[in-house]
């Protein structure tokens, strides 16, 4: 699978999510959403963290560099769907650990997946907030005592691919990072109506529901102009 580098920051280009999803398996690889943002403010740090993993086009933005630099078929991956396509492929013979979010929506996402996928097998799950050294070294070892095949980490950049990669030191599996996805799967966070996604403008559909994001939508525009002016 090719990937290219946007400001250092390598992003794939799958041909499908079925491609995609394969190769992180495969190689026991880290998925990490990469949007306009990651690209713009790219550090040093970041760039290591993703380019030792797989940052998939999670954002329109990495879409439209992608498709600059000649991938005119790929398409946008949302991570909040795409960790649903793997359950999908998988739980019928793959293993998984679920991590994040406040108590009651991982329990809530728990009891949906249950119900949904059928005979699904969740090793175990537990909330975001691991509050010391001691609880991350405890959960290690519950990850090495069940093996599971595949984790999900709800906690936000860069601080859960920074931890999924202190897992994965422990076990190695397919992890993924899902930043709000709980949320979504269990609507206590509203996505944006069919439409906006069709023509990919979910974006423009939360800066009006929260326009306190204009200050983060603007870098939209900043990348944008730098793409067009061949600076990535």
């Amino acid at each position: 699978m090719e990937f290219v580098s946007l400001n250092k920051v390598n992003t794939y280009a799958p041909s499908s999510r079925d491609e995609l999803i394969e190769h992180a398996f495969s190689h026991q690889k880290i998925l990490v959403a990469i949007n306009a943002e990651k690209i713009l403010h790219a550090t040093d740090d970041s760039r290591a963290i993703i380019n030792r993993n797989l940052g998939y086009p999670d954002g329109i933005g990495a879409v439209w560099a992608l498709r600059k630099k000649g991938f005119s078929k790929v398409h946008r991956i949302p991570g909040c769907e795409l960790w649903l396509d793997v359950v999908l492929k998988y739980y019928q013979t793959k293993s998984f650990y679920l991590i994040g979010s406040a108590q009651n929506t991982i329990d809530a996402t728990i009891k949906k997946l249950r119900s949904e996928f059928p005979g699904i097998k969740i090793c175990n799950y537990r909330n975001g907030y691991i509050k010391s050294k001691d609880e991350e070294a405890e959960l290690a070892r519950d990850i090495v005592r069940h093996q599971p095949d595949i984790v999900f980490v709800a906690m936000g950049s860069p601080k859960q691919e920074l931890f999924m990669m202190r897992l994965q030191q422990h076990h190695q599996a397919l992890y993924q990072g899902l930043g709000g996805s709980f949320d979504v799967y269990t609507e206590t966070v509203k996505r944006a109506p069919t439409w906006w996604l069709r023509h990919n403008l979910e974006w423009a559909y939360r800066l009006i529901k929260q326009p306190f994001r204009i200050k983060r939508q603007i870098h939209l525009i900043r990348f944008f102009c730098k793409l067009h002016l061949n600076q990535y």
